[in-house]
């Protein structure tokens, strides 16, 4: 049982780098792929894919790496936990490791990237980082 199924698709995909996977397999829900596709648009992530080929849909994600086999993602972390909410105003968003990472955000707009928040105007519960 899953109590956190945001933290379950984050550590696949760190797991999935580790063991220099070419792809990982996570559950199907909405707020997952909206998480991927934003991974993708970023560039963490080479592609993804719902799959039927068992009974429940799956995502496929294609990681990616860099020529010298190197993950392109250095560490993914959940922010916000079921346990502790954490949200940030639009000033506290300022950017992280001077513009390199990204931030995950759910707003009253969706989810999008702090850049995206800060670009907006508005602020929300911070779900992860990337670098």
């Amino acid at each position: 049982m899953h109590s956190d199924p945001i933290a379950d698709l984050l550590t696949r995909i760190r797991n999935g780098c580790r063991a220099k996977m070419m792809s990982v397999d996570v559950p199907h829900s909405t707020i997952k792929l909206e998480i991927v596709k934003i991974l993708e648009q970023e560039g963490y992530v080479e592609s993804h894919q719902v799959t039927n080929e068992t009974k429940f849909p799956n995502i496929r994600i294609v990681l990616k790496y860099d020529n010298k086999r190197q993950p392109l993602i250095n560490e993914i972390k959940r922010v916000s936990k079921p346990g502790l909410r954490v949200y940030k105003a639009v000033e506290e968003l300022r950017p992280l490791r001077n513009g390199l990472a990204t931030r995950i955000i759910t707003t009253n707009q969706g989810l999008m990237t702090d850049r995206e928040a800060r670009r907006r105007k508005i602020g929300g519960e911070v779900l992860c980082e990337v670098y």
